[in-house]
């Protein structure tokens, strides 16, 4: 961000004495991306990144209970802090394990979801693309093409690495995403505004860019008992 100085120096005429130096600092404002150069920009951040893992807290506050109330969403929905790992490999493999406050895993190799809820012995499949919708998060192991076709890509500062993206359907259940990078195009923070009045961010910490991660991380079986419900 440019920042211009701007000092004004006043004398008093006929005063013997010099007035007070008086100094007021203006900042421009930031400067935002073309759309197509915000999605060229994202297209090669996310390039980078062949694998990911990092361990995640994921904090859901209410910006608009009436919204929320209509949904039927209580209090005891929001305001909760989640804890857990994540991992990725590019493209289309994802595993995310919530440790805390409850138990529940998230997996795919790329086209089904596996949602798995230990605590109620039950497994929901999904495809991909509906899933998509309810965990954002999966977008950081998808196909950069596919990003490309279902969201608008802005980056509201073209001199910083966070982009907000637009879905293009109205479908969806999150109305925006933004995703912040840090040093070695590691995801660092991501931030939803979604439709029913909440705002979840979520931010990585112990992050490895570009690790090995074993193939059988991403295979989920659900374990003998469950109830499999497909969706």
């Amino acid at each position: 961000m440019k920042m211009l100085r701007k000092t004004i120096c006043a004398m008093a005429l006929g005063a013997a004495t010099l007035a007070p130096v008086m100094s007021t600092t203006v900042f421009a404002a930031p400067v935002a991306a073309s759309e197509q150069q915000a999605t060229a920009n994202l297209v090669k951040q996310l390039s980078g990144i062949k694998s990911f893992t990092a361990n995640f807290e994921q904090t859901t506050k209410v910006t608009n209970p009436k919204a929320t109330q209509k949904k039927g969403l209580s209090a005891q929905h929001m305001n909760q802090t989640f804890k857990g790992v994540m991992k990725v490999q590019r493209p289309g493999k994802f595993y995310w394990e919530t440790t805390s406050p409850s138990k529940q895993t998230i997996a795919t190799t790329g086209k089904t979801v596996w949602i798995y809820d230990p605590d109620l012995q039950q497994a929901v499949r999904q495809s991909l693309d509906e899933q998509v919708a309810n965990t954002p998060a999966l977008l950081l192991s998808g196909n950069t093409a596919q990003i490309m076709k279902s969201y608008r890509i802005t980056q509201p500062n073209k001199s910083k690495t966070y982009y907000t993206l637009y879905p293009k359907s109205d479908d969806g259940v999150f109305q925006s995403l933004t995703i912040s990078f840090g040093a070695k195009n590691a995801p660092t923070l991501m931030i939803l505004q979604d439709s029913l009045g909440q705002t979840t961010n979520v931010r990585f910490n112990n992050v490895k860019v570009n690790a090995s991660i074993p193939a059988s991380t991403f295979n989920f079986v659900p374990p003998k008992g469950t109830d499999i419900i497909d969706q």
